[in-house]
């Protein structure tokens, strides 16, 4: 019995870190045991909000690294580039000619893009981009697509549109279906969300040393003036690291620990880097070891992409057929 299918994608604009890992690539490793998943560089996707593109192949493999040294295996997986797939931008194309520029207008991610970004005047890829994704995810016809609560919408979309596609043309695409990911809260070093544009992110190619100089100056609970002060653990966005790293019993000695001030803040900082670390130092010597030989990395990307195409051809010869715009 074939496998279902997965599909999801990122885009390369650099090195991984813990948030990215925790909230989409750990997940990804996890269904590639049960699955047949596609993940894919959404390297047109970084043209909506950037045109210098004269670090994308190096982010590119940086990314790809990152990939590999989780765990995502090019054997049970197909790792690919979206732009080595023309297919994808064919498809766009015609799923613009039917789609309603009411529909692209009201996701929220394109409102929220142009006020963080203060951008005054929005390319049409910056709205059209949701549309390219609903291309991305229905050329491979994947029964699920794993997302964050956020880009929940943009599946809604492209469960619009190939019911609109369908319902004009003929039964060509099957919906997908969201498959939440239950993305832990990841403090960045200063206690913000984890970002990279914040500079307080930990990225997956970290040595030990570097995890070790970014969290022992982490802010922890503004109460904790002195050594003897009790604190709070709720609050603090170093306990957030441990609930996701930290084993039960030593999370309740911390917690205990902080709120009777039994331990100092730097105490549990050690023993959330020793917790941390080990799991860390895999995922960057899997990594490392990658990163020696960039060219095996484009060879692998290289090769899942013309197996994506492979399937993405075939797709785009069911499209063709149900336009009948030939004779």
């Amino acid at each position: 019995m074939a496998r279902e299918r997965v599909l999801s994608g990122m885009r390369p604009s650099g090195r991984l870190h813990l948030g990215n890992y925790l909230g989409a690539l750990a997940n990804w490793v996890r269904l590639q045991d049960a699955y047949d998943c596609f993940y894919f560089s959404a390297d047109w996707h970084l043209l909506t909000d950037r045109l210098d593109t004269s670090q994308v192949p190096q982010h590119t493999i940086e990314m790809a690294a990152d990939w590999l040294g989780a765990g995502l295996d090019p054997e049970r997986s197909t790792l690919f580039i979206q732009s080595l797939v023309p297919e994808h931008a064919e498809l766009h194309l015609l799923f613009s000619m039917v789609t309603p520029v009411s529909w692209l207008e009201r996701v929220p991610t394109y409102r929220e893009r142009i006020e963080q970004q203060e951008i005054t005047s929005p390319s049409y890829g910056l709205l059209g981009y949701p549309l390219l994704q609903s291309a991305d995810i229905l050329m491979y016809k994947p029964k699920w697509v794993p997302v964050g609560i956020d880009q929940a919408p943009h599946v809604e979309l492209t469960r619009e549109v190939a019911r609109r596609f369908n319902n004009a043309f003929g039964e060509v695409f099957p919906e997908p279906d969201v498959k939440l990911t239950e993305i832990p809260k990841v403090p960045g070093t200063d206690g913000r969300k984890m970002s990279k544009s914040y500079g307080n992110d930990i990225e997956l190619a970290d040595s030990p040393e570097t995890i070790r100089a970014k969290v022992r100056p982490m802010m922890t609970d503004p109460a904790r003036k002195r050594r003897s002060d009790p604190g709070n653990p709720d609050i603090c966005p170093v306990f957030d690291l441990h609930k996701i790293f930290t084993p039960e019993v030593d999370l309740q000695f911390v917690a205990n620990g902080c709120r009777t001030a039994g331990i100092g803040c730097l105490d549990c900082k050690d023993v959330l880097l020793k917790h941390m670390l080990p799991p860390l130092e895999k995922i960057r010597a899997r990594r490392q070891q990658f990163m020696e030989k960039p060219d095996r990395i484009v060879e692998i990307l290289h090769e899942g992409s013309r197996r994506a195409r492979t399937v993405a051809g075939r797709t785009m010869e069911e499209v063709r057929a149900a336009l009948h715009l030939t004779p």
